[in-house]
């Protein structure tokens, strides 16, 4: 099925892309999934190409590109090749909508250049090891000092990606005392330097998948951080959270679609070559129906991904539409990429081909950015039940 989303400054874009994966990280693949991810300077690499920052606005030294179109075109090729670009949909896709919205002007200066260059990693740490997706459950706390200059941070998080390699964290904490009646109120957003002294970047977490992304364990102990570092007001947090969560999770939706349509890549390719009985698997009437299964499966995904990608990018995505582009992209690529996986037989299994790679990756989609038991208890909610 024709897609007329892009035009020709998309389709350079995507060569330079391409031809950038195939010179400079395919021949680092192993080492980083050994590593856990990309070296420092991969980042300063992405920047100096205007990858990392080509949505940050042109006066604070991006690309100025306000379509999420061009990150699309990094997903696509990024599982095309079957490699990962470490943290960076984390820090360009989902942490810059934050700063874009809510930060000031003086917090752009400060950090966007730094941001967009690759000199200033960022991540955001949500989740706690009580939480999960319950966000309005966070007993992180930040406490204004004696004097009114700082916020004195303690608590824990979990599962922060790019946790690790962050120079600056947004973390989600508790400004206002919980109050039962209203378990959203009290939460807000602070930007916490990874120097800071209390500040502890605890262990790196051994994954299933996702091997070139490090995900980390935090841990605050009276950390003083300038009030200057609030993001947006006080006590603002869950909205804000709610507000971004749409981009969030359709990226979350394009990745997915991306990953699938990888495995059919893969799988066609196998069964063309692989011969059982002395013929070739994809001879057999069982391979042709299972491909046949899949190619519908990920044509819809991906026109549904499309079609939210669109309403993104006219702001009009709801968080509704994203949630069912989210739980049914996911879904969907889970399903497709188990079927591809058996295509292959027991070299499936074996790491060193690609379809294992993305079974592994993939699995964790149905979880972050919220579980797909979220994603449909608020398609429920839109639908009045």
């Amino acid at each position: 099925m024709k897609r007329t989303l892009f035009n020709r400054e998309h389709d350079e874009f995507r060569t330079m892309v391409r031809e950038f994966i195939a010179r400079e990280v395919l021949p680092n693949r192993e080492k980083w999934d050994e590593v856990g991810r990309p070296p420092r300077e991969f980042f300063e690499r992405l920047g100096e190409l205007g990858i990392l920052g080509i949505s940050v606005p042109e006066e604070f030294g991006g690309g100025g590109e306000t379509s999420f179109k061009f990150a699309t075109i990094v997903f696509e090729e990024v599982a095309r090749a079957g490699v990962s670009f470490g943290s960076y949909t984390v820090h360009s896709c989902i942490i810059l909508g934050y700063l874009l919205e809510y930060g000031s002007d003086e917090q752009k200066q400060r950090w966007l250049p730094d941001f967009a260059a690759g000199r200033l990693m960022t991540a955001i740490a949500m989740t706690e090891p009580g939480t999960g997706s319950d966000l309005a459950n966070i007993s992180t706390t930040a406490k204004l000092s004696e004097d009114g200059t700082h916020y004195v941070l303690n608590g824990g998080k979990t599962f922060i990606t790019g946790g690790v390699t962050a120079d600056l964290v947004l973390t989600v904490c508790r400004t206002a005392p919980f109050d039962p009646e209203n378990r959203r109120s009290g939460l807000s957003i602070i930007a916490v330097p990874k120097e800071s002294d209390g500040f502890e970047v605890g262990r790196t977490l051994d994954k299933l998948g996702l091997h070139q992304q490090d995900t980390a364990e935090l841990s605050y102990r009276d950390v003083r951080v300038p009030v200057g570092n609030l993001l947006g007001e006080e006590g603002e947090a869950f909205g804000y959270l709610t507000h971004n969560l749409p981009q969030e999770r359709l990226s979350i939706a394009l990745n997915s679609v991306a990953h699938a349509e990888a495995a059919m890549l893969h799988a066609t390719r196998y069964v063309q070559d692989r011969t059982v009985f002395g013929k070739p698997v994809a001879s057999f009437q069982n391979t042709k129906f299972v491909l046949a299964e899949c190619s519908a499966e990920v044509q819809a995904a991906r026109v549904l991904a499309d079609n939210a990608l669109e309403l993104l990018d006219r702001g009009e995505l709801t968080v509704a539409d994203a949630a069912r582009a989210k739980l049914f992209c996911t879904e969907t690529a889970g399903r497709v990429i188990d079927k591809c996986l058996q295509l292959h037989g027991g070299y499936g299994y074996i790491t060193e081909y690609p379809i294992a790679r993305l079974y592994a990756d993939t699995r964790v989609t149905r979880i972050y950015g919220g579980t797909s038991e979220v994603m449909k208890s608020i398609i429920a909610k839109d639908l009045g039940l």
